[in-house]
């Protein structure tokens, strides 16, 4: 057995783990990607807001891959059209 079939098969339990913890968990975390998406685009007064969004969607994008929600398949990239932004 090489050296990569050990690691997988050590790492396959704490893989699950983690997926179960994200799909358990998804919307904290997300809504916590949010919140502290728009503090960074507040101190910055919004000069970064399409790389702050893109960035978000990215995280976002990979929490539903760990937490298998797109069910194998890839979706392509995250969406990244710009949310509304307030004053």
């Amino acid at each position: 057995m090489g050296l990569m079939d050990e690691l997988k098969a050590k790492l396959g339990p704490a893989k699950d783990k983690v997926s179960g913890l994200a799909q358990q968990h998804g919307h904290k975390v997300t809504h916590g990607l949010d919140k502290a998406a728009k503090v960074v685009d507040d101190k910055t007064k919004h000069k970064y807001s399409d790389k702050i969004h893109t960035g978000t969607g990215k995280a976002k994008h990979a929490m539903d891959r760990l937490a298998h929600k797109d069910d194998g398949e890839d979706a392509g990239p995250p969406d990244t059209a710009a949310p509304p932004r307030t004053p």
